[in-house]
């Protein structure tokens, strides 16, 4: 089990406890665990009758709903009203599912001009009333770039949640995908490398990670075990596999902060 966080930095990370090395592929049902994730939903498939999961996202502030810039270019192609629902248990077969609260999205205005140097990829969404749910916790600035300074990076844990696709499978390709079944789930993850806008995680099962798939993208990345609440990035995407690398974006960068700083008080 990797080690918990430093003293000097405690902030949320104080809940760092442990949980099941493996878990969103490889992962574990989130049930009441981390209730201010949510699922982006739009009504973009005929066939199904009920909006359907196109990302995940976390709630920031009591009606700011983060998520990632590529998820809201989904929702722009098919035209609003788009919601989020904050159940443990999304049911995308529900013609009328309850608990959907709709809001109106921002991207970075530089989003998609920085190549992969910062990609900006990142977004909120202003809910039009508030789910009632206690909002997950911003890093102070440079949180990520002190933790390396000081060498602590390499023994920390990270959880992500979020509602995309599920794999338990640890040996085939792409097609070990068993698609999304609308729970929120789980996982742990160990540290990669840290760049300038981006951190990346393993979610390698060989080594006792899990991670992201499709319909995770804009999901949290909690520092510390499955109690904490501090969101330090959010997903941007994985290999084809979905069990190699986790990419996600840094929220302690100036960035970042600039344009979450318009919308929430930031540490």
């Amino acid at each position: 089990m990797r080690r918990s966080l430093i003293p000097v930095l405690t902030l949320a990370l104080a809940c760092a406890g442990a949980g099941p090395a493996a878990a969103v592929t490889f992962g574990e049902p989130d049930g009441g665990l981390h209730p201010n994730v949510g699922v982006v939903v739009i009504d973009r498939n005929p066939d199904s009758p009920g909006p359907d999961i196109t990302c995940s996202g976390t709630l920031i502030s009591d009606r700011v709903f983060l998520t990632v810039a590529h998820c809201v270019d989904v929702l722009e192609s098919v035209g609003s009203p788009y919601w989020v629902s904050f159940e443990p248990a999304y049911d995308e077969d529900a013609a009328s599912p309850a608990g959907l609260v709709a809001g109106t999205a921002t991207k970075h205005p530089l989003w998609g001009s920085g190549g992969q140097s910062d990609p900006h990829d990142i977004a909120v969404l202003v809910l039009d009333s508030s789910p009632g749910v206690a909002p997950a916790e911003l890093p102070a600035a440079g949180l990520l770039d002190q933790l390396k300074a000081s060498h602590q990076l390499d023994d920390l844990a990270f959880t992500t949640v979020g509602y995309g696709a599920v794999r338990t499978d640890k040996t085939g390709g792409p097609h070990a995908n068993q698609g999304r079944d609308g729970l929120r789930r789980y996982a742990q993850q160990g540290f990669q490398s840290l760049r300038p806008a981006t951190l990346e995680l393993s979610q390698n099962p060989s080594t006792g990670d899990g991670g992201v798939c499709n319909g995770d993208s804009g999901g949290p990345h909690f520092l510390g075990g499955v109690d904490s609440n501090l969101v330090v990035s959010t997903t941007l995407g994985t290999d084809r596999w979905c069990r190699a690398t986790n990419r996600t974006y840094r929220l302690d960068t100036p960035s970042a902060r600039q344009f979450l700083g318009q919308f929430v008080t930031l540490p």
